[in-house]
């Protein structure tokens, strides 16, 4: 796998692009108006974005109609030297439809366990949790 990155001004905003073609714009915080997600951002999101894929696929396989699906992910940083790396990351998964709670429950565990590869990429230096909301209800 392999990215390209281009500066595209004469700041902090850059343009990335995997072999997928789709740009993805990478900025810092720092800026008044940044026009794109910061680094660690996009690490929650490949986090989030990871596992959202996986737990849909398992649930569309199991034939669960699912109406609604939405994350929050959500990451504590700590300082290390001049860095201020992920310590904690919780990701919290919003479904609605017609699922079986064993299920979705079986489906976020297959994810984070063994099909997420941002996860496990992470799971050495990094402790991620997550939570299921089901219908409104918390499992």
């Amino acid at each position: 796998m392999k990215v390209q990155i281009n500066r595209i001004n004469d700041n902090y905003l850059f343009e990335a692009i995997g072999a997928s073609g789709v740009p993805v714009l990478i900025d810092n915080k720092t800026d008044e108006q940044p026009k794109g997600s910061s680094p660690m951002e996009l690490l929650l999101m490949g986090v989030g974005g990871c596992s959202a894929i996986d737990v849909v696929s398992i649930l569309k396989k199991q034939r669960q109609e699912i109406i609604s699906y939405k994350m929050e992910v959500e990451g504590q940083r700590k300082e290390v030297r001049d860095a201020k790396p992920f310590e904690a990351i919780h990701v919290k998964l919003y479904l609605e439809g017609k699922i079986d709670e064993a299920k979705a429950i079986r489906a976020a565990q297959l994810s984070f366990e063994k099909y997420c590869s941002v996860s496990i990429t992470m799971e050495a230096s990094v402790k991620i949790t997550y939570s299921i909301i089901l219908n409104g209800k918390t499992l």
